[in-house]
């Protein structure tokens, strides 16, 4: 996204495009497919050749600019990246990454066991940005790279051009993007090929949203994933699970191949949404940017130094979601005779702090002879168990849980590897009583609808004077509605009975503070409201 020599324009404001209509993507259908090598794509899903689901969890790093800068790879690996995205040029704009420099920059990804996602920076922009080269003019760059990139199918994957169309024109992207796809294609490309969104990446006017089908199913071989970018038209949670969603519900394959989260001049972008439905979907992300910015705020660690962490290189490896806590190192990199000895099991969880809604975890540390990443945390249930959260660290606090309700956790640890320990003993407790009052109101409307289904809104407010941390809502439906996708909470539905936990980045509620939820639904002809809500087991007020 960001040059040292040139700062690109965010939009503020969102088109209402963004919001876009989710039915053009719904019906899809997949080419045929070339037998695997490498990765590739099914049924919306990056794979491994192996057949493993592959999640990036990685940074971005400005190559092209700071060719010196070689222990970088090395530095990301280490606070627990499997993958990274190197801007390279193709000489349009600034100097040629030559055929035995990317031959070099894999070789460094191997040696560091990482996916490299390989990009040329000169289109950026392109439309608007006058200095931008065109994805034809990639395309042959990528061509002429065919001998070093051929073989490499399980490390390497071909972004074809960084944000290659600006704000002018934008629905001008599609057909110079089918183009380049496949030019390559035709060249005998086999690798999985990543595309950006036009406007900058941000696609605010929803042109990549709209025609990602037809995009997709221009490529012979389905082995396509999209990029978008998210900065500051991202600052909201709503925008941010609409447009993901989208492409998740039509199995169409993405993820966030640039996102920032400090905030600046054009606003503050909400990367704890972004890195928490990331998260929740199983899709891949990729934070701006490793150092050397023209912005030194975009800055993750402090002059490539790696002990030097800035406050947003914190959150991006070390917080909630981030990359130590969710990354898994490719499958390729353990296949090939690497580390295969998981951890130990971590220590006995306890329990404390619990309230009717929340509680928080504790846990002696797990051993490995590389390294603990990371811990999953699970709930036990009925013989089986489900991930409720995952951390860097030996301490987790579970927020949603329902009052007076018995509940069995264990925990997991990781290694960089991607090793699983074995599970941890059990701890079992019961939450307090929601209590008679529970000091909320709650709104509900219909958004929009078609046959057999609707989409709706539910805003939840804190009509109290301290705030909620953590919240479970529930409501029956009247007349047959089920959910088909929610966001900004995990859905279950057992009959016409529906239950809400909060997603971590709306688990609080300020005093006189509000969230909001949204979803959409199947329904029969009449689709009549519910009039109950229930909060942490306390009713509602309803307006």
């Amino acid at each position: 996204m960001r040059s040292r020599t040139a700062s690109v324009p965010r939009v503020v404001g969102v088109a209402a495009a963004l919001l876009g209509i989710l039915l053009s993507l719904l019906s899809f259908s997949t080419p045929a497919q070339a037998a695997p090598t490498g990765f590739r794509i099914e049924n919306g899903r990056l794979l491994e050749a192996s057949g493993n689901d592959f999640v990036m969890r990685g940074v971005n790093h400005a190559h092209t600019w700071y060719p010196g800068e070689t222990q970088s790879l090395a530095d990301v690996k280490a606070l627990g990246a499997n993958t990274v995205r190197v801007v390279l040029s193709d000489g349009h704009r600034w100097t040629k990454n030559s055929a035995q420099d990317v031959a070099g920059v894999i070789a460094q990804c191997k040696a560091n066991r990482l996916i490299c996602v390989l990009e040329v920076h000169d289109t950026t922009g392109y439309g608007e940005e006058a200095a931008a080269g065109t994805l034809d003019h990639a395309a042959d760059y990528w061509i002429g790279l065919k001998e070093v990139l051929t073989g490499q199918e399980d490390y390497v994957i071909i972004n074809v051009g960084n944000e290659p169309w600006g704000n002018t024109d934008p629905a001008g992207w599609t057909d110079p993007t089918i183009a380049a796809v496949k030019k390559l294609r035709n060249a005998g490309f086999a690798h999985t090929i990543m595309v950006d969104a036009p406007n900058w990446g941000q696609d605010w006017q929803g042109v990549m949203r709209a025609n990602a089908k037809s995009v997709y199913n221009a490529d012979p071989t389905g082995n396509l994933i999209f990029s978008i970018h998210m900065y500051s038209v991202y600052d909201t949670a709503q925008e941010i699970t609409d447009y993901l969603n989208a492409f998740v519900n039509a199995k169409l394959p993405i993820l966030i191949g640039e996102f920032g989260g400090p905030a600046d001049q054009y606003g503050d972008p909400d990367e704890d949404t972004m890195m928490a439905v990331a998260q929740q979907l199983r899709l891949g992300y990729l934070a701006w940017s490793w150092s050397g910015n023209t912005d030194p705020i975009l800055d993750l660690a402090i002059e490539f130094d790696r002990t030097r962490l800035s406050s947003w290189g914190q959150r991006v490896f070390n917080g909630a979601n981030g990359i130590a806590a969710t990354a898994k190192e490719a499958a390729i990199y353990s296949s090939g005779g690497g580390d295969t000895t998981p951890p130990t099991a971590p220590g006995t969880p306890a329990a404390s702090g619990v309230t009717s809604s929340s509680a928080t975890l504790k846990w002696s540390a797990a051993t490995d002879a590389t390294g603990v990443t990371g811990y999953d945390v699970v709930r036990v249930s009925g013989g089986g168990e489900t991930v409720a959260t995952s951390t860097a660290t030996t301490t987790a606090t579970l927020t949603g849980l329902s009052p007076d309700t018995s509940y069995t956790f264990a925990v997991y640890a990781r290694d960089a590897a991607g090793n699983r320990s074995p599970r941890s003993a059990t701890v079992t407790f019961t939450t307090s009583s929601g209590g008679s009052s529970s000091s909320c109101g709650v709104g509900y409307r219909v958004t929009g609808s078609w046959p057999g289904g609707f989409q709706g809104e539910i805003t939840l407010r804190n009509t109290g004077t301290s705030a909620i941390n953590g919240w479970t809502l529930r409501w029956t439906f009247p007349d047959s509605q089920r959910i088909t996708n929610l966001w900004g909470g995990t859905a279950t539905q057992s009959g016409s009975e529906v239950s809400v936990a909060a997603a971590p980045y709306i688990a609080t509620i300020p005093a006189a503070g509000s969230v909001t939820l949204g979803f959409t639904a199947s329904r029969a002809t009449a689709n009549p409201s519910p009039t109950a809500f229930t909060l942490n087991g306390a009713a509602c007020s309803v307006s």
